[in-house]
């Protein structure tokens, strides 16, 4: 058995969004949000504690980045989930490569 995780998924694409959201589901996680925009996760982030997020780098016309640095100052871990970019992270994320 496993421990419950409560996930954070950043994804602007509705139905990858939902994909993620079975997935985890499925692997008897919780997802404690999912979000579009770098502002709503932020907004999440302020509101409850997460055990791990799900990063989408591209969302439309914004990165997540700020997302990252806020969950990173928190000490929550994060992967990156994209397809779509072409830029590597910063130094600060160096370790969280897509």
């Amino acid at each position: 058995m496993t421990n419950t995780r409560n996930i954070l998924v950043v994804e602007d694409e509705p139905l990858i969004a939902m994909m993620l959201e079975d997935f985890i589901d499925m692997m008897g996680h919780r997802i404690g949000a999912a979000v579009g925009s770098v502002a709503d996760a932020l907004a999440e982030i302020e509101a409850q504690s997460f055990d791990l997020a799900i990063l989408d780098l591209n969302l439309g016309k914004e990165t997540s980045w700020p997302v990252a640095d806020a969950l990173q100052d928190r000490g929550i871990p994060f992967v990156l989930a994209t397809g779509g970019n072409l830029q590597a992270p910063s130094e600060r994320h160096a370790g969280a490569g897509p």
